[in-house]
């Protein structure tokens, strides 16, 4: 007999939540990881660290922006950026501790140390090699760089050096508009540094409604941001007391340089699977790098899965999280199934920015007739109250059946707020339902209304 039913390569939020889904729906499972503590990159390096200082220098944020428009006056605080990063430790501990517990909760195995898979059916994990009828490869992902720029995570960083930094840097260059460098970008904004943004698309957030992206690059450098758009960055050179970024602009060609006590290199990532022994098993991969998969999370090879940043599509958690429960409820016998229409995404700026299906663009593309409603958070009591009301809800649908297509949110608490147009789009409902749902007062989830409304005959308070 098998020593597992499955296990689980890597315990990042896909893996973890997938080894212990297996084991509830009566799976024998077990979960490799090789760092001394579970959660992965998100948890450990990534999502959870990160949100942590974002919400620390947002209230830094507040108080010297907006406690004295409150009647709260007194002496400034110092930011003590040892103590920062103590609370960030914190905040992981809690998590990666919570995830331990439910491995033991869920009779979840940690097989602790690196995987690789020398056959099909075995795994080896140090100097054992375990049997298992499924093996699911989570491994995630990892940072890129560009050609030429080495990462000393000290001078020049990723993510996981920018969340360690010595101290505060006067001034940092963030190579990349993205997600991972506009949310780190504002966490050294807000703490006093001079944040200088190069992009080598003409706008922030590739890919986003472009609507909110030039919104949201507004309200960034309105919070001192500097963005550089159109531009290659050709080198890092680190040899004197700062680092100097080389790069030159696509409309003309031209060369400039900027100088920064840090450079975060944001780029991007791609999937992690090295050691995992994937070429000698035949694995097919893609020419990004990614693991090959069918309609069932199943490589070519037989008993082999793969899920999350390892594969095709976006590099979330939460897609990961789902892709693990489907793989789980498939191996299982039920009929496992992610939705990837209908998965959110969120960058956790001030205000945050959320999205949903499609973007206008697309639908251009598409040749779909279409209608747009939107609302600002102008117009809602609670965001003015909250200092608040940048930003607006944009909602896309059909303009023939009203079934929701796409929303889009910059503003206060987007993430939270878009996920009632993700269960509306879920179960196929129109703008029309949306509207006529009573949304109490004074929340800033009655924006959503207005912006269905604005579908429709228009909005109340716009």
């Amino acid at each position: 007999m098998a020593d597992y039913d499955v296990i689980v390569i890597g315990s990042g939020p896909g893996g973890y939540v997938c080894a212990i889904r297996c084991a509830q729906l009566g799976l024998k499972t077990a979960c490799v990881e090789g760092r001394e503590t579970l959660g992965g990159t998100c948890l450990n390096i990534g999502c959870i660290p990160s949100k942590a200082l974002l919400h620390a220098s947002h209230q830094v944020h507040e108080v010297h922006e907006n406690f004295s428009k409150m009647g709260i006056n007194g002496v400034e605080p110092d930011v003590d950026w040892t103590q920062m990063k103590s609370y960030k430790d914190d905040v992981i501990g809690q998590n990666t501790k919570g995830v331990e517990f439910l491995f033991k909760k869920n009779k979840v195995d940690w097989l602790k140390g690196w995987g690789s898979i020398p056959e099909p059916g075995k795994v080896k994990v140090g100097d054992e090699i375990y049997s298992a009828k499924n093996i699911i490869i989570a491994s995630g992902s990892e940072a890129t760089s560009l050609p030429g720029i080495e990462i000393d995570e000290k001078t020049v960083v990723t993510s996981t050096g920018a969340l360690e930094l010595d101290a505060i840097p006067s001034e940092m260059v963030v190579i990349g508009a993205g997600v991972i460098g506009l949310e780190l970008g504002s966490v050294y904004a807000r703490l006093g540094t001079k944040v200088h943004v190069i992009e080598f698309m003409d706008g922030v957030t590739p890919g986003m409604d472009a609507e909110i992206a030039r919104q949201f690059q507004k309200i960034l450098t309105k919070q001192g941001l500097e963005f550089t758009l159109g531009a290659a960055v050709q080198s890092v050179d680190t040899s004197g007391k700062k680092a100097k970024v080389t790069y030159k602009l696509k409309k003309d060609d031209s060369e400039h340089t900027v100088e920064a006590d840090t450079v975060l290199v944001a780029t991007g990532r791609r999937p992690y699977t090295d050691g995992l022994g994937l070429g000698d098993l035949g694995v097919e991969m893609t020419n990004r790098g990614q693991i090959k998969t069918d309609d069932h999370y199943q490589t070519n090879v037989g008993g082999i899965y793969a899920i999350g940043d390892a594969i095709d599509g976006p590099m979330l958690a939460h897609k990961a999280e789902d892709e693990g429960m489907a793989v789980a409820e498939i191996l299982a016998g039920q009929a496992g199934h992610v939705n990837y229409g209908v998965i959110p995404g969120v960058i956790y700026t001030h205000p945050e920015v959320a999205s949903v299906g499609k973007t206008e663009e697309q639908l251009k593309d598409e040749g779909r007739a279409y209608k747009v409603g939107k609302f600002s958070f102008m117009g809602n009591g609670r965001a003015k109250a909250n200092f608040a009301a940048d930003g607006f809800v944009k909602i896309l649908a059909d303009k023939d059946t009203d079934r929701i297509l796409g929303a889009h949110i910059i503003g206060p608490m987007a993430g939270d707020l878009l996920h009632e147009i993700c269960v509306a789009m879920e179960f196929g409902a129109a703008a029309e339902d949306l509207a006529r749902t009573c949304h109490a007062h004074p929340t800033y989830s009655e924006a959503v209304r207005e912006a269905a409304l604005a579908c429709g005959d228009g909005a109340i308070h716009a």
